[in-house]
C-alpha cells in the first residue's frame, strides 16, 4: 500500500509494466525518486531531484518529499540550484567555489 502509494504520487501507476528503456528521462527520474523512499530511509540524498521534471510535476514529487519526510521523520539533504525549491528548505547552506557563502535556518 505505502509503496502504491509512492508510485501514484509521483505519477507512474500507469508505467509499471514498461522496462526502463521505455521510459522517458523524468519518467525514469521519478522512478529512482520512488525506489529512493521504498525502504523508508532515515535520511534522504537527493542531488537536483527535479532537475528533468516539467513544473507540474516537480511540484508532485516536492510534495511527495515533504510528506513522507513529516510522516517518517525523515531527514532530506537535497542539493539544486533551483531557488523556489531551496527555499522551500528548514536549512539553506549557499556553496559557491567550494566555500560556504551562507548558512540560513528558518
Amino acid at each position: 500500500e505505502y509503496l502504491m502509494d509512492i508510485v501514484k504520487k509521483v505519477g507512474l501507476e500507469d508505467q509499471l509494466k514498461k522496462f526502463p528503456n521505455e521510459l522517458s528521462g523524468g519518467q525514469q527520474q521519478r522512478v529512482a525518486i520512488a525506489r529512493a523512499l521504498s525502504n523508508k530511509p532515515a535520511i534522504i540524498f537527493a542531488e537536483e531531484p527535479t532537475g528533468n521534471l516539467d513544473s507540474k510535476t516537480t511540484e508532485a514529487v516536492m510534495s511527495l518529499l515533504r510528506s513522507t519526510v513529516k510522516d517518517l521523520n525523515q531527514t532530506l539533504l537535497m542539493i539544486t540550484h533551483d531557488e523556489n525549491i531551496a527555499k522551500q528548505a528548514d536549512r539553506l547552506i549557499t556553496i559557491s567555489d567550494g566555500k560556504i557563502l551562507s548558512d540560513e535556518r528558518k
